[in-house]
C-alpha cells in the first residue's frame, strides 16, 4: 500500500471502498491540508473542520478524479475553498474580517525570522497565482517534492518546473515586498520549505478517515455545511472558468490579442442571476432623498475620483466597517487613472439559489485601466449604514 501513488489509491477506494487505501491518502496528505487551513483561517478548530470537510469531498469526488490528477494540488485548491467558507460564515457572524499585515524592515538573514515575517502573508499570495503555478510549489515546497518528482507528477520536462518554479516565486517576493517583508526568493524558498507544514493533531488520521470514508455520514453539522457550501463552490468555479474560456476563444478568432473590449459578465450573469429588476424614477429618488444622490451619480464619483487618484474621496466609498479588501498600494496601483467610458441603468437582482434579492444596487458600467485595458461589468453598491453612505460592495 505505501508504494502505491495516490491515484492508484483513489481507485482502490473508489472501486472497492477500501478503508486502508482513504486511510493512507490521509496520512500521506493530512498534514498539507491542516497547516494551508490553519494558515487560511488562524484557528486550530477551523482548520480541523476544513481538514475534515476536504477529505469528505474527496471521498465523495472519489470516483469522478481524472487518473492524471495531481492529488496534491487538488487537495490544495479544495482546501482554499473550504476554508473560504469557513471565513465567509465567521465574516456574516462577527460582521467584519480583519486582515492583518506584517510591516517589517529586518534583515533577510535567518530561516526561522524569515517565516516569522511572511507567514502571515502565505496564503493570500499564493492565491495570486495560477492554480499550476500554486501546485508546482506545493508540491516542492509544501511536501518537498524535488525537481524531477515534481515535474513527473505533473506531466511536464524538468527544466519547465524549474522555470515555473522560479517564476513562482519572483511573484512571491514581489507580493511580500509590497507589504513590507523585503526577501529574496531564495529565502522565500528555504523558508517555506522548513515551515509551512506543521503536524496536524495527533488521532486526526482515525478520525477524518473514518468520517470520510462514510462520505459525511456520521459528521456534525459544521463539517456537512462546509462540505455543501465548498461543492457549490467548486461547481461554480468550473462552470464559470468554462464560460469564460469559451468566449475568450469565440472573442480572439482571427486576432492576435484581447483586451476584455467585450466582457462577458452578461453572460455569467445568466449564471448568477435568477432576475433583474431596472430602478423606477422613483426608486432612484428615493435612494437621492436617503442619502443625498442615487446610485449612478455615486459610482460615477467614485470611478471619477479613482481616475483622479483623490483616495480621499475614494475611500468614502470604499472603508466600510469589515471590508474584506484595505484600500492599499495595490488597488490604488490598479484603479489610479482609470478612464470611466459609460455607465447603464441600476438595477437590483436576484440570485439563483434564493429567493430574497441582493443587497445593495448594481450599476452596469465600461471603464479603462491606464495600462489601455478596458473593463465592462456591474458595480455593486449598498447604503445600508447609519451614515447614509454609497459604498462599493464588490464587482471590481
Amino acid at each position: 500500500m505505501p508504494d502505491a501513488n495516490d491515484m492508484d489509491l483513489v481507485r482502490d477506494f473508489a472501486r472497492n471502498h477500501s478503508e486502508a487505501a482513504f486511510t493512507e491518502l490521509v496520512r500521506r496528505h493530512l498534514n498539507l491540508v491542516y497547516s494551508v487551513a490553519r494558515r487560511c483561517t488562524g484557528s486550530d478548530g477551523d482548520a480541523e473542520d476544513v481538514t475534515q470537510a476536504v477529505f469528505v469531498i474527496l471521498a465523495r469526488k472519489a470516483a469522478g478524479l481524472r487518473a492524471r490528477t495531481a492529488l496534491t494540488g487538488w487537495l490544495y485548491e479544495t482546501t482554499r475553498y473550504t476554508a473560504a467558507c469557513v471565513l465567509r460564515t465567521n465574516a456574516r457572524r462577527h460582521a467584519r474580517e480583519q486582515e492583518a499585515y506584517m510591516q517589517s524592515t529586518l534583515a533577510d538573514t535567518d530561516t526561522a525570522d524569515a517565516w516569522s515575517r511572511l507567514a502571515p502573508h502565505l496564503e493570500a499570495a499564493m492565491s495570486q497565482l495560477g492554480e499550476g503555478d500554486r501546485t508546482l510549489l506545493a508540491l516542492r515546497f509544501y511536501e518537498n517534492k524535488s525537481g524531477p518528482e515534481a515535474a513527473a507528477l505533473l506531466g511536464i520536462a524538468e527544466a519547465a518546473a524549474h522555470k515555473r518554479t522560479a517564476r513562482a516565486l519572483e511573484k512571491l517576493r514581489k507580493f511580500f515586498t509590497q507589504r513590507g517583508v523585503a526577501l529574496s526568493a531564495a529565502t522565500i524558498a528555504g523558508a517555506v520549505s522548513a515551515n509551512s507544514v506543521q503536524a496536524a493533531p495527533a488521532g486526526l488520521v482515525k478520525t477524518i478517515s473514518v468520517v470520510a470514508v462514510a462520505k459525511g455520514a456520521a459528521a456534525g453539522t459544521s463539517t456537512i455545511t462546509l462540505v455543501k457550501g465548498t461543492l457549490k463552490i467548486m461547481a461554480w468555479t468550473k462552470l464559470k472558468t468554462v464560460v469564460v474560456v469559451g468566449i475568450a476563444a469565440i472573442l480572439t478568432a482571427g486576432t492576435t490579442s484581447i483586451a476584455f473590449h467585450h466582457n462577458p459578465a452578461a453572460i455569467i450573469d445568466l449564471f448568477l442571476f435568477s432576475r433583474t429588476k431596472e430602478l423606477s424614477s422613483d426608486e432612484n429618488t428615493q435612494y437621492a432623498r436617503w442619502t443625498g444622490t442615487t446610485p449612478e451619480q455615486a459610482v460615477k464619483t467614485f470611478f471619477e475620483a479613482c481616475g483622479r487618484e483623490d483616495w480621499t474621496e475614494v475611500a468614502k466609498f470604499w472603508n466600510e466597517p469589515g471590508t474584506r479588501y484595505p484600500l492599499d498600494d495595490k488597488i490604488k496601483k490598479d484603479l489610479g487613472g482609470l478612464q470611466l467610458i459609460s455607465l447603464g441603468k441600476p438595477f437590483w437582482a436576484w440570485p439563483r439559489n434564493g429567493s430574497q434579492k441582493f443587497g445593495g444596487v448594481f450599476v452596469p458600467y465600461e471603464i479603462q485601466f491606464k495600462n489601455g485595458e478596458v473593463k465592462k461589468f456591474q458595480l455593486s453598491v449598498r447604503c445600508d449604514n447609519p451614515d447614509k453612505r454609497w459604498y462599493v460592495d464588490g464587482g471590481l
